[in-house]
């Protein structure tokens, strides 16, 4: 047996609500004739009489009130279809998957997705903590639609790089310490510091900046979120190094004291997507506001 046809469905709901073929006819903007034809095939598919046609009234057989009572849920279904499959295509609504280091502030990610959910409501970003280079992989894979990773990465087929933000590192200290107007790797080296954990782009680009001044001092802690590292400076366990971005909201804070590094350390990220001749229109939207947050 074909499928049901939806418009002879919607003929056969009308006659149940307006109780005649020229009513239907009328709200449908069919001609008389279409709306029996469609009865008469809708019939003759089901191999079923649905319409007592009355003198003044068509009533409904209790086959016909059976299949208008499920017919409205399927009308219902079609529509909420129609309307998925247009705010897909529109992007405003789909899931986007994105990988996010260690590094990318804890101040910056509730922002976007602010300005995501003010401009596209229907787009769900899942976030995944996830290291530079195993985004990369990822993104190759199609397991992520988009990263931020630490810059520069090595180019790779059908994977699209553009530069986002280029944060300077600052030290967040103790309260407590007697601390120069600008840090320097050698009064640093000689005191408690907490690092990002080994192999990620931030632990890479603090020991870059000590071994360029001829120092390699092992960090008192290594941890993988922002958060725990500032957490230790306003405990008066240790400094920590973190971007500018990070630390902006405890500028204020009687805990702890912000001071700039010399010589400058700045913290290179880039945006990753996997680069399709038909970007789908989600992931645009996503790519949009992290362009509007860079720097």
């Amino acid at each position: 047996m074909r499928n049901l046809n939806l418009d002879q469905l919607q003929t056969l709901i009308a006659i149940a609500d307006l109780g005649t073929f020229a009513a239907a006819a009328q709200a449908l903007h069919l001609a008389p004739p279409t709306v029996s034809l469609h009865i008469k095939e809708l019939e003759s598919r089901l191999r079923a009489e649905l319409v007592v046609r009355g003198r003044r009234q068509a009533e409904l057989t209790p086959a016909g009130e059976a299949l208008v009572q499920e017919g409205r849920k399927l009308l219902a279904a079609s529509d909420d279809l129609i309307e998925l499959v247009r705010r897909r295509a529109t992007g405003l609504e789909g899931l986007v998957r994105v990988g996010v280091s260690a590094g990318v502030s804890t101040r910056l990610l509730p922002m976007m997705l602010e300005a995501l959910g003010r401009r596209s409501p229907g787009v769900e970003v899942r976030l995944e903590a996830v290291g530079s280079a195993d985004a990369m992989l990822r993104l190759k894979a199609g397991t992520l639609d988009i990263a931020i990773v630490a810059s520069p990465q090595p180019a790779a087929a059908d994977i699209r790089l553009t530069p986002w933000r280029n944060d300077p590192m600052v030290a967040l200290l103790p309260a407590a310490w007697q601390a120069p107007e600008q840090v320097t790797p050698e009064w640093l080296a000689a005191r408690r510091w907490a690092s990002f954990a080994p192999a990620t782009q931030m632990h890479g680009l603090i020991s870059a900046w000590f071994g360029q001044a001829g120092f390699h001092p092992r960090p008192f802690l290594t941890l993988s979120y922002p958060g725990a590292l500032k957490s230790l400076a306003a405990a008066s366990q240790s400094a920590a190094l973190l971007p500018l971005e990070e630390v902006e909201d405890q500028q204020h804070s009687p805990g702890v004291q912000i001071r700039p590094l010399h010589p400058t350390l700045m913290r290179p990220m880039a945006v990753a997507h996997r680069h399709t001749p038909a970007p789908n229109p989600a992931m645009a939207s996503v790519l949009q506001v992290l362009a509007e947050f860079a720097s």
